[in-house]
């Protein structure tokens, strides 16, 4: 049986807190670190459990890889493995072959990659044979997943025509392609991005030292946290202001939900206040990853919501639209899904679960957004909360030491 923690939440939150390590920028530094054949090790390396599949997979001596339930190891290995010499097989949880992967393989094979479906076409386990790809020119639909597109990115210089990508429609999480671009120019590798039109020629990687910085994801849920709880001051470790991770913007975006942030030299220090907004709109197409921190927040806070610029969680490690909708439900939160890609509250309520236990779908962000509900209900039931070491190892840890209770039942 599944482990479950119930969480009753402290008067006020005052704390210290060390962020995990960006995932993002740690699994884009793997692959790059390996494209410049560079032996340094990468400093503050996430020990999440994305990461380390990663690490894992170049650490073997197989050509086997299980990448679990890390949708970005999948996308980045596949592309990666693709032109390398060698045959491989790449596979992951019972998730990870029901996500599309058919838009990368069937941009792989048009330059020259050679991939092929174990099961079900269009979605992994993937049989690889790598090799020198040509690269070319291929057009590519903006509103997939932009995994794919730093995925083919990063393998780019060593094809031996370089690439032109032709974008079409509006491009989703456009700043995680900014980081993957930013990431490759420290690495000596020049992008030209111009409208919709990315091109990259045939360059050589040069070896450097990478540090990877604290993760703004992760971030989010004590925003929501000193949101929900009024008098709260929570110093976060190891943020800057100048970062390439898109979800920094939720240094802007929870000023309507009544936090305020000061950078100091270590990272932020976050306060909450009494400001609200009415109503709460947003496109959340740059910074998908926090559609379910403010869902909830929105929530818990009785403000009214509509978000559009979603489209990419159906996709995710679940439905997380469809897991919004059920879950929110059981606390007495009626969510719509008006159309795809966009998610409203508008505040209607229903009777809540006498003690409703959180469902977390192998997602963990279902976890991390919806534990700080206890704050609101006086406590919360999450079922399987061993979810959160996909991307933050310690979070149940940390809320202990910011005074939340936990009590782990079987």
């Amino acid at each position: 049986m599944l482990s479950q923690y119930k969480i009753y939440p402290p008067e006020t939150v005052k704390t210290t807190i060390q962020l995990p390590a960006s995932k993002s920028i740690s699994n884009r530094a793997m692959i790059l670190n390996a494209l410049c054949l560079s032996t340094a090790p990468i400093k503050n390396l996430s020990d999440c459990e994305d990461t380390k599949v990663l690490i894992d997979a170049f650490n073997s001596d197989s050509n086997l890889f299980d990448i679990k339930a890390a949708g970005t190891a999948m996308r980045f290995l596949t592309a990666f493995l693709a032109g390398m010499e060698g045959e491989w097989i790449i596979k992951g949880t019972e998730r990870m072959h029901q996500r599309p992967i058919h838009p990368l393989v069937e941009t792989l094979t048009a330059l020259g990659a050679d991939i092929e479906y174990l099961e079900k076409e269009g979605f992994p386990p993937l049989k690889i044979r790598g090799k020198k790809l040509n690269g070319g020119e291929v057009y590519l639909s903006g509103n997939i997943s932009s995994q794919f597109i730093s995925a083919l990115l990063m393998v780019a210089p060593t094809m031996k025509n370089g690439l032109i990508m032709h974008i079409e429609k509006e491009i989703v999480s456009k700043p995680y392609i900014d980081l993957t671009i930013g990431m490759m120019a420290k690495c000596g590798v020049h992008v030209k991005w111009e409208g919709n039109d990315i091109t990259v020629k045939p360059q050589n990687y040069k070896a450097v030292d990478m540090t990877v910085e604290a993760d703004w994801t992760a971030a989010s849920y004590w925003y929501e946290i000193a949101s929900l709880l009024p008098g709260s001051e929570i110093k976060l470790l190891g943020l800057t202001k100048d970062s390439m991770q898109g979800d920094s913007n939720v240094v802007n975006l929870f000023v309507d939900l009544g936090v305020s942030t000061e950078f100091v030299v270590d990272g932020i220090i976050i306060r909450s206040n009494n400001k609200k907004t009415k109503k709460f709109f947003h496109n959340f197409i740059n910074e998908p990853d926090l559609a379910q921190t403010f869902a909830a927040t929105c929530c818990f806070k009785k403000v009214p919501f509509i978000f559009s610029g979603i489209q990419s969680l159906k996709i995710k490690e679940t439905d997380r639209v469809q897991a919004l909708i059920n879950e929110l439900k059981k606390l007495g939160y009626i969510l719509t899904e008006n159309e795809i890609g966009m998610l409203e509250w508008d505040g209607e309520r229903c009777i809540p679960e006498k003690e409703p236990a959180i469902d977390t779908y192998d997602d963990h962000r279902m976890a991390m957004s919806l534990a700080p509900g206890s704050i609101v209900k006086q406590s919360i039931l999450i079922n399987d909360p061993d979810v959160v070491y996909k991307s933050y190892p310690n979070f149940w840890k940390d809320l202990k030491h910011a005074g939340f209770v936990i009590e782990e039942r079987k």
